[in-house]
């Protein structure tokens, strides 16, 4: 079975439609309340994590589940750069690019890392009224602080993450006993 996809966008629509979404599916499949609350929670996370990392959501959602396994689905696309890749990477249960298993899918993988690398500029490349300008010491970052991560890590079964170019697609797999 596949649920209607969703879109969610930047202002928050479409997320309680992808809240609802796993509930139904949950309710479909005969899920108890405590499963299909953890199956929502899975959504909200999802959803929480690739905002957290890229910063944006216009994304689709989807459900689709096979007796009590179920497969959440988000893509989006977002302007890649090698922080972002790597904390997406970083959220998955094995550490891979699931878009890189082939031997071309490897090779553009590696053309993209190499083209997302944030490479720091350094003062004679800068004018110097630019330079003289610019802190002289990293600024506070609001870095993602990877709880959305732990959360999946914990309830999912698995967390997958294909990245080609500027699209991202996420699946978390869980399944029920």
């Amino acid at each position: 079975m596949k649920s209607d996809i969703i879109r969610i966008d930047n202002l928050g629509g479409g997320f309680s439609d992808a809240i609802a979404a796993a509930a139904s599916t949950a309710a479909y499949r005969g899920l108890n309340e405590k499963e299909s609350k953890q199956l929502q929670l899975l959504t909200e996370e999802m959803m929480g994590l690739i905002r957290g990392v890229t910063g944006e959501v216009e994304a689709t959602f989807w459900v689709e589940s096979e007796g009590r396994a179920f497969d959440l689905h988000l893509g989006t696309k977002t302007a890649m750069n090698w922080k972002k890749r790597e904390n997406l990477i970083d959220s998955t249960t094995n550490q891979q690019n699931e878009a890189a298993t082939t031997f071309l899918g490897k090779l553009r993988d590696i053309f993209e890392q190499a083209m997302a690398a944030d490479v720091p500029l350094t003062p004679h490349e800068l004018p110097g009224d630019i330079w003289y300008d610019a802190p002289q010491k990293p600024l506070e970052d609001s870095e993602w602080d990877g709880y959305e991560k732990s959360v999946l890590h914990r309830y999912a079964d698995s967390v997958r993450i294909g990245i080609v170019g500027g699209e991202v697609s996420m699946i978390v797999r869980k399944t029920f006993e």
